[in-house]
């Protein structure tokens, strides 16, 4: 079941019979755990595979599904809920791969935990590039507006010209290397205080 937030917001941005597709595969995307188009054959719809199958593809090509538009005022709507204006609110950027899936991640840590707020399939195989890590810092930050931002990566994002292009926006990084983020989080708040970053 979505949150009741989630299900206000997409009843906004999708019609009825988008909105009810999107409901349907996430049911069973939480029962079956297998993400591809044969996901079709487990669509409860009295039509035949092929028709299934090109539904699910005309779904997940509608321009309506977009980060942006669907999953950014959701993510504002819940700073709004659990983060006062002016709070502190650490932002981590990381990349990870799976075999030939590269992704470049954007997470805030809630609760000591990282809740994804932004994802990207890059391209190519291999570490994030300047371009790469800039281009996607530039869609979330807006997001995150109202509050203190600290920017954290690990050794892949140790570079100069990213720790001033983030001061140049008025925001805070800390380069983590070989300690688990939130460690760094709760040892940087003890030690520094919370109006001081590394």
């Amino acid at each position: 079941m979505l949150p009741v937030l989630y299900q206000t917001h997409l009843k906004s941005q999708l019609k009825l019979p988008e909105y009810l597709m999107l409901k349907i595969l996430i049911n069973l995307l939480q029962s079956i755990k297998k993400v591809n188009l044969d996901l079709a054959t487990a669509l409860p719809l009295p039509i035949i595979f092929e028709s299934r199958r090109k539904r699910l593809q005309r779904f997940l090509s509608l321009r309506a599904l977009n980060i942006e538009a669907i999953w950014f005022p959701i993510v504002s709507k819940w700073l709004e809920i659990y983060f006062p204006e002016k709070q502190d609110i650490y932002l981590v950027i990381d990349r990870s791969n799976w075999g030939w899936i590269n992704l470049l991640m954007i997470s805030v840590v809630w609760d000591k935990r990282a809740f994804t707020v932004y994802l990207e399939l890059l391209p190519k195989l291999g570490s994030s590039n300047f371009a790469e890590q800039t281009a996607a810092l530039t869609k979330v930050l807006p997001v995150f507006s109202k509050y203190k931002t600290v920017v954290l990566g690990d050794r892949e994002f140790c570079s100069v010209k990213l720790a001033s292009w983030l001061r140049e926006k008025g925001l805070s990084f800390a380069a983590i290397q070989h300690l688990l983020v939130l460690e760094v989080i709760s040892k940087m708040k003890d030690a520094l205080g919370s109006d001081t970053y590394a």
